[in-house]
């Protein structure tokens, strides 16, 4: 099957949620107040958000007074574009300038980190990138053992330490042993403790000075992997992690199983940072560049 398709079969469950919409055009009702509320009702169901949803709302009455539309079809035809334009921001594509390049991952734990860099590290060594996993995440002994079964799988070389070491000085030995080994991409996987917000920013900022001052500059990247069944929980998640630490992208995954395809589009408006990946299924390739104009075919 194409990536379209599985793109299609996946996101079944977001387009039965957002069925109402095309309800709704192939109606050719009046736009009156009453299309106005079912359109939001039916966005905030889907996970958009109030704000976003609203923001959306607001802009298409907006245009529809410009332009004298009178039925919901071209409404509802201008919705999609809009949502297209909110998912469509610059930077989506991987930027990979240093040497070596270091990718930051950070997330809650089960939010699928681990495996996220896994699938990565297979996708960068098929382009011919010779990468390397460092093990930053300590405090579970389970995410070094996945972390060494990604790296045969996927033929990245990887540097652990010891269970309750300092994830810091992990880094350190693996951005040393990166630039020994002349490897082109560094991942690094964090731990996704959320005891508290000020021990997470602590611990993310020291690890940013570590890879600041041993490579001259910030991470490449700083990846927030969310799990796409949580919904408006991933917006919050998203917020904290971004205080912490400046994020340059966002990767979704479990989108297989999830019925909230509207919580992408609600992430991207409220952080402003754009989707680089989405993951639909547990296979090593089932990792892929995120299209918006693809998701947006595949999700009406």
């Amino acid at each position: 099957m194409s990536w379209l398709g599985k793109l299609r079969n996946v996101l079944g469950k977001s387009r039965e949620s957002l069925a109402g919409v095309e309800t709704l055009a192939q109606a050719k009702r009046p736009l009156d107040q009453e299309f106005w509320d079912e359109l939001e009702e039916i966005l905030i169901a889907a996970d958009f958000g109030v704000p976003t949803a609203e923001k959306i709302l607001g802009g298409l009455q907006v245009v529809s007074r410009q332009e004298l539309w009178r039925r919901s079809d071209q409404a509802v035809a201008r919705f999609k574009k809009d949502v297209e334009r909110f998912l469509t921001l610059p930077g989506g594509a991987l930027r990979l300038a240093s040497k070596p390049a270091v990718v930051l991952v950070v997330g809650v734990n089960g939010s699928g980190k681990t495996t996220t860099i896994g699938k990565l590290g297979y996708l960068l060594s098929r382009a011919g990138k010779r990468v390397m996993f460092v093990a930053a995440d300590t405090f579970r002994a389970a995410a070094a053992e996945q972390l060494t079964i990604w790296a045969e799988r996927s033929g990245a070389e990887l540097v652990r330490g010891k269970e309750g070491a300092d994830p810091s000085a992990v880094i350190y030995d693996g951005l040393a042993a990166a630039k020994a080994r002349k490897v082109d991409v560094v991942l690094i996987d964090t731990a996704g403790r959320l005891q508290t917000k000020t021990n997470l920013m602590e611990e993310l900022k020291k690890m940013r000075r570590i890879i600041e001052r041993e490579t001259g500059a910030a991470p490449d990247e700083t990846l927030l992997v969310v799990d796409g069944t949580t919904g408006q929980n991933a917006i919050s998640q998203a917020r904290l992690f971004n205080e912490a630490t400046a994020l340059t992208g966002v990767v979704v995954t479990k989108l297989d199983s999830s019925s909230k395809g509207g919580v992408l589009v609600a992430i991207v408006d409220t952080l402003e940072i754009p989707i680089k990946y989405i993951g639909l299924g547990e296979k090593v390739e089932e990792l892929r560049p995120f299209e918006p104009r693809e998701f947006i075919e595949a999700l009406f």
